[in-house]
């Protein structure tokens, strides 16, 4: 038996946001001391999906994870990295998952969401030079802000550098508003083995992939 006098009460405020439609619960100082433990040990995040709400990491644990559907056979070096799933198809994907009132929202993302190469090279200071590999990622999370529709962050793997032999590979992870983590290495097989990591490890919260080595930005 748990010794945290707490641990009833707050299992129970899990089953309250997960049996409400829209993660809403009594604005009641005791609800909200609830929450604020639950937020404080990443066990609740705000809804991406009905603003005000909440949603349980236990309950996105069943939310599948979307990134190239052939990304094993690139890992393995079965294909190149050109032969690669689409960005736009992995997204297509992913907005298919989501009820038909979260499609929408989805979409009216999906420009900033696949466009990321051009912003990460502005942010980088780096212009007009072509990506080798740029490969999307969605997995369910959120961070500072809350994710994309159906409670999701995204990010993608891509190469920063006048060439695949200099600069660095680059794994980014975004909630919503554009808070992100990066991690950087010089080669292309650990950003993918960083990949299957931070696939494995959701959903999460974006500030705990520090533990994976990756930097709050």
């Amino acid at each position: 038996m748990s010794q945290d006098p707490n641990a009833e009460f707050d299992h129970t405020i899990l089953d309250k946001i997960e049996l409400s439609p829209i993660g809403a619960l009594p604005m009641t100082p005791a609800y909200q001391d609830a929450l604020k433990r639950l937020y404080a040990a990443r066990q609740v995040y705000a809804s991406a999906n009905h603003k005000g709400g909440h949603v349980t990491a236990r309950s996105l644990t069943s939310l599948p994870s979307f990134y190239a559907n052939n990304l094993d056979a690139l890992i393995a070096g079965e294909i190149t990295d050109d032969a690669l799933e689409s960005s736009a198809s992995i997204y297509d994907r992913y907005v298919q998952s989501l009820s038909t009132d979260q499609r929408t929202r989805a979409e009216a993302n999906r420009l900033a969401v696949i466009g990321k190469t051009a912003h990460h090279r502005a942010k980088h200071g780096v212009a007009a030079i072509h990506d080798p590999m740029h490969t999307l990622f969605l997995v369910p999370g959120a961070g500072p802000n809350p994710g994309l529709p159906g409670n999701y962050l995204h990010g993608s793997v891509f190469h920063l550098g006048p060439d695949a032999d200099t600069g660095s590979w680059i794994v980014q992870v975004h909630d919503s508003l554009d808070a992100f983590c990066e991690f950087k290495t010089p080669t292309l097989p650990d950003a993918l083995a960083k990949l299957q990591e931070v696939i494995a490890s959701a959903p999460f919260h974006l500030n705990e992939l520090t533990g994976l080595d990756f930097e709050v930005k």
